[in-house]
């Protein structure tokens, strides 16, 4: 449910669903069935939102992104992902900071050097941790879009890259026959959690979606420190 909610209504909320899975899964095989029950969260954000999005976005932040994917795919190959969580959380705790200091002053959208750092971090969590949700809620809460696009541009930026992370995933033997069977038994409660999220969404004022990605962002920092 989760999944669903931070999908349609509630970006960051996944990271709740991370750490569940992460708790009761060893972590490279809680990253494989993970990544399957986002992408249908993906399915069902694009059938809400998909005219929303700021496709300039998308497109200036692919070529770092990619870098990203291409480092946390060699990471997860090659080295044990507890200190790299860790590093990921503290990293998340100054991109909050930094984000929040930046909008008190003027109206000045991000840069390119903005999102090639925003998107090199986004890659490598999302392919390190299924985690890339914080760095780009702070990057997309940075470009100051309305709720209607963050959701529109994050449905087709998460949409993208996770299809693009499916073969990796399963060449490096982390998304198995057993994970499919766990991703089959919660298909409903991913899509019961896009319903709720899809109503929440529509009670809430931009400034209180605003907040409400914030602390959801430093919640998953932590958990990642922590």
């Amino acid at each position: 449910m989760i999944v669903g909610v931070s999908k349609t209504g509630l970006p960051g909320a996944n990271t709740l669903g991370i750490a569940l899975f992460a708790a009761a899964l060893p972590a490279k095989e809680s990253t494989g069935a993970m990544l399957l029950l986002l992408i249908l969260g993906d399915v069902m954000a694009l059938a809400l939102y998909r005219r929303h999005a700021d496709w300039k976005t998308i497109v200036r932040l692919a070529p770092s992104v990619i870098a990203g994917l291409a480092l946390g795919a060699l990471f997860l190959a090659l080295v044990g992902d507890a200190w790299v969580k860790r590093s990921i959380g503290i990293l998340l705790i100054f991109v909050v900071l930094l984000t929040l200091w930046r909008r008190r002053g003027a109206e000045v959208k991000p840069g390119r050097g903005s999102a090639i750092a925003y998107g090199s971090l986004g890659g490598f969590t999302t392919m390190v941790a299924n985690a890339g949700g914080p760095p780009m809620s702070m990057y997309f809460l940075a470009s100051r879009f309305s709720v209607h696009t963050f959701l529109g541009t994050a449905a087709w930026f998460f949409a993208i890259i996770n299809i693009v992370k499916l073969p990796i995933s399963i060449g490096l033997g982390i998304i198995t026959v057993p994970t499919l069977w766990i991703d089959l038994m919660l298909v409903v409660p991913v899509l019961v959690g896009a319903a709720i999220g899809r109503y929440v969404i529509k009670k809430l004022s931009q400034k209180t979606f605003e907040t409400i990605v914030v602390v959801l962002t430093l919640v998953g920092a932590l958990y990642l420190v922590f």
